[in-house]
């Protein structure tokens, strides 16, 4: 527990841009507290919580790590309960453009990364590849799992979280659609390294991520667990792939049932042959 606040409010306070300094004169302590936290070596007193909690524009459990992460999770679980498939069982349009890229010509084996009701891994078994996927809420893959068995498609669901799972096999497409603002700073360039290193010479990732811009406002922009990302953030951990298309678009949206907006990035790359 020590080390994980420790993590937090280390990621927390490079992401205001603050200084141990800083952060200290903020809370109230000295900067040498501040470096105890960091290391792992003491803990902020419970008084202390609600001032760093203040200051990083977040609640108490995201300081704690995992109990906000939990809370998302059955947050999803309400809305798997509901009969009907949440998100609808129309593939994304990303689904497409990994056809065109990538179609199916050999076995191609593709990973579905946090796949929610499973519309997408659906369709890409349908398709013709060999899907593996994997998400945190157990309800979202029971439904996944039927919309396979009505779709006589073969997909390999299993359940992760995204935080915590990490690639230990090789795979020729990753896909991921809505997930990665659930990452954390700090962690970003350790799992998408993971990703990067587990796919096959010539493989593909298809990745989109939502971003915050002034101009667009989303009433789920400010819950816990969601981090913020920057316009083009995500294309700059490809700076050494072959990018085949990045782009920003703006949407609307209707989940949760009220009207907004969201900021999306969509990067599809290709992982090049060294030398």
């Amino acid at each position: 527990m020590t080390n994980a606040i420790g993590k937090n409010i280390h990621a927390f306070r490079k992401q205001q841009g603050l200084t141990q300094e800083e952060l200290a004169n903020l809370v109230n302590v000295s900067f040498q507290a501040i470096s105890k936290w960091e290391n792992g070596n003491s803990t902020p007193d419970i008084s202390t919580l609600p001032l760093l909690a203040n200051v990083f524009h977040c609640d108490i459990d995201a300081l704690l790590g995992y109990p906000a992460e939990q809370r998302r999770i059955l947050d999803y679980e309400e809305r798997y309960r509901a009969p009907g498939y949440y998100w609808g069982v129309q593939p994304s349009d990303m689904c497409y453009e990994v056809l065109r890229l990538c179609p199916p010509v050999r076995p191609l084996r593709l990973l579905d990364i946090a796949c929610g009701e499973g519309k997408n891994a659906v369709f890409f078994a349908r398709n013709g590849y060999q899907v593996t996927a994997f998400d945190a809420v157990s309800l979202a893959l029971d439904k996944a799992r039927a919309l396979a068995d009505q779709a006589g498609a073969q997909v390999h669901f299993f359940q992760a979280n995204l935080l915590d799972f990490r690639l230990d096999s090789q795979f020729d497409i990753l896909f991921c659609s809505g997930a990665l603002h659930y990452i954390p700073p700090h962690l970003r360039r350790e799992i998408l390294e993971n990703y990067q290193a587990h796919t096959a010479p010539s493989g593909l990732h298809a990745l989109n991520v939502f971003v915050r811009k002034p101009f667009v406002t989303s009433p789920s922009d400010e819950k816990p667990g969601r981090y913020r990302w920057i316009s083009g953030e995500l294309f700059t951990h490809y700076a050494d792939w072959l990018i085949a298309s990045c782009s920003e678009r703006i949407f609307p949206c209707n989940s949760g049932g009220v009207p907004h907006r969201h900021c999306m990035d969509i990067l599809l790359a290709i992982k090049q042959a060294e030398g």
